[in-house]
């Protein structure tokens, strides 16, 4: 991959106060992600602040991003977020390439972050997962941190409140993949990502919602 660390590290000191004045952001459990080894993150997915909330609220360590190969077609705006870490995927087309780089990553001892549902959900409410996170956890045999954006402010505001909250890693074990299962076996996996996505997600507005 072709992450530049230094405009990595540019990057979160300008964005830091930024992301802090318009969305007053609160990161919850940010220390889960252990500090070695290949790990995959998995969020819900509600604007195009997510990527750099998650990267913002992860101190630790530099975070990977799959993303839609359409905001790869601006040449000047592919080498940026090329070089922040995102690599592009083909969304429901079931992309090899795209999970070969983020199989790459993950040998390498890096996190590679993957949006559950594969694209943005319109209402804010969590949609269906895809198998794409449970897919690479199998193949890989590799934790899945979960992790839940909320908002907690008013959602008709550009600029509303948000809740960053990761939860502990699920061991392939845990998700019930094993090398060689099949379909049922990821669909029964990302159902579990996703419930405790959900959880997350009632539990910070159960206590955040009051601000």
């Amino acid at each position: 991959m072709g992450q530049s660390k230094v405009l990595y590290a540019v990057g979160r000191v300008i964005c830091t106060p930024i992301f802090k004045l318009f969305y007053r952001y609160k990161p919850i459990n940010n220390h889960t992600i252990p500090d070695k080894g290949g790990y995959i993150l998995a969020c819900n997915h509600l604007s195009f602040s997510d990527p750099v909330l998650l990267g913002l609220s992860q101190k630790k360590r530099r975070l990977f991003f799959m993303a839609k190969s359409d905001l790869f077609k601006n040449r000047f705006f592919s080498w940026l977020i090329r070089s922040l870490g995102a690599f592009p995927v083909d969304r429901g087309s079931g992309d090899k390439e795209a999970i070969k780089t983020g199989e790459d990553l993950i040998r390498e001892g890096e996190i590679m972050t993957i949006f559950l549902e594969g694209g943005r959900s319109k209402t804010g409410e969590l949609m269906r997962p895809r198998s794409g996170c449970a897919l690479v956890a199998q193949q890989m045999q590799v934790p899945v941190v979960p992790a839940c954006i909320t908002i907690t402010g008013n959602p008709k505001y550009r600029f509303s409140k948000r809740v960053i909250h990761f939860g502990e890693p699920l061991t392939p074990q845990q998700l019930g993949l094993t090398p060689d299962g099949g379909r049922r076996e990821l669909k029964n996996a990302s159902n579990i990502i996703m419930d405790e996505i959900k959880k997350m997600r009632e539990q910070d507005l159960h206590d955040y919602k009051k601000g």
